[in-house]
């Protein structure tokens, strides 16, 4: 189910919204909907990676090279 969420932005951002609404031929609600999902996506991995970088750094896992050499 939906909900409605009101939020106050500035002017400058309401028109930027609107602009690239426009070019985009998307709704602005559709915009704002897709950037809110990215940043919950990145919210989540990034509290996930902080959970296990102890474990990955007591196993020696410090870079992407080791993650590579690790899984490959």
């Amino acid at each position: 189910m939906n909900q409605t969420l009101t939020i106050r932005i500035p002017e400058e951002m309401r028109k930027e919204l609107q602009e690239i609404s426009k070019i985009e031929d998307k709704p602005v609600s559709d915009l704002v909907r897709d950037s809110l999902r990215k940043y919950i996506a990145i919210h989540r991995f990034r509290k996930l990676r902080n959970m296990v970088l102890p474990f990955a750094e007591a196993q020696g896992i410090l870079t992407d090279e080791d993650v590579f050499k690790a899984i490959s």
